[in-house]
């Protein structure tokens, strides 16, 4: 089949390299197999360009067009399914609305469930009406008065790489945080803080059975030393300027043993959470588990780039499923969505 890889941002050039990053993974693991995959990037400023590759070079030499000419390349190319691999939040919605509308089936979830999932204060509301512990919350703009306890965890409501997250454990520090946190979003949301515990991520895929959950990740927090994970725990840019990921080896994250006793809870977390918010074929979620084993819910991430060092793809690894498998099967269902529009010609 031919698969299109749908790359970059729009509005974020940090982003349009988190994108890139991932997507050249994804390409690079792809090389070699059946399928013919190409490549569609949005840069910065909204231009489209349809190059042979996702490094500098490729994207210098390829035309940068405008929006109504890349449709026309899309028809043209007339993939039959594509991955879209943007972070952005018009990438994660905007974009993938495209994808509906010319008629091109993708892999993951449609636009209003990335949406809603990347509004924190509501993916949290609506996963606690399912049933699930979250942290007390309020959501303010600078100003606004604290109404919880100390300590409180100040954050953008609808910013990725935790970016603007502080720890607020005196009223002093209460004001900084949130203008720092409203450097990234509109809103801050503002959580109780949940002890340590530990903290954990849980993958669910769908590969045609229903949804199933992966071995949980753990990433390293300390009560003294790092009580939350910030920016520099996910991103970090080398000395000669190249993004790279941070949480990636034995030190910063580690896969937890199934027979472990936060698994269970935390698996049965996530399957309502995705079940609460409408989630298709693949979903990440976030848990903050007490002293007393209970996981609170923190955040979604509802989509998966397939390159080696995805998360979900890390977690699917350590479940027995091979990368190429976990792909086949995602675009096999995306294949099979029902009521899809004909191409745009």
């Amino acid at each position: 089949m031919r698969i299109l890889h749908l790359a970059g941002s729009a509005v974020d050039p940090l982003l349009d390299d988190v994108s890139r990053l991932y997507a050249r993974g994804c390409l690079d693991a792809a090389a070699g197999g059946p399928d013919e995959h190409v490549v569609a990037h949005v840069a910065p400023g909204g231009w489209w360009r349809f190059p042979d590759g996702l490094d500098d070079a490729a994207l210098a030499a390829a035309e940068p067009v405008p929006l109504a000419d890349a449709v026309a390349r899309l028809a043209a190319l007339a993939p039959d399914v594509a991955l879209p691999q943007m972070f952005c939040r018009p990438g994660m919605t905007t974009y993938r609305g495209l994808l509906d509308l010319v008629g091109i089936p993708y892999v993951g979830n449609p636009p209003s469930v990335m949406a809603l999932g990347a509004d924190k204060p509501h993916a949290s509301a609506v996963v606690a009406a399912r049933g699930v512990a979250v942290p007390d919350a309020q959501v303010v703009r600078p100003g606004d008065p604290l109404r919880l306890a100390l300590p409180v965890v100040v954050k953008p409501a609808d910013a990725d790489n935790s970016l603007g997250v502080t720890l607020v454990r005196a009223p002093g520090e209460y004001a900084a945080a949130v203008r720092e946190a409203c450097q990234h979003s509109d809103r801050a949301l503002v959580e109780t803080y949940v002890e340590l515990g530990r903290e954990v991520r849980c993958g669910v895929v769908d590969l045609g059975a229903g949804p199933v959950c992966l071995p949980l990740e753990e990433y390293a927090v300390d009560t003294a030393t790092k009580p939350v994970r910030d920016h520099a725990d996910k991103l970090r840019r080398d000395d000669a300027g190249e993004l790279g990921l941070v949480a990636k080896d034995a030190a910063h994250a580690w896969v937890v043993d199934l027979a472990d006793p936060v698994t269970a809870p935390v698996q049965q977390a996530a399957l309502l959470a995705y079940e609460a918010l409408g989630c298709r074929h693949h979903g990440l979620f976030d848990f903050r588990v007490d002293p007393h084993g209970t996981p609170f819910f923190l955040e979604a991430s509802l989509y998966c780039s397939f390159a080696p060092t995805s998360v979900v793809v890390v977690m699917a690894e350590a479940a027995g499923i091979a990368l190429a498998d976990l792909l086949r099967s995602s675009l096999t269902r995306a294949l099979a969505a029902p009521d899809l529009p004909e191409v745009i010609s």
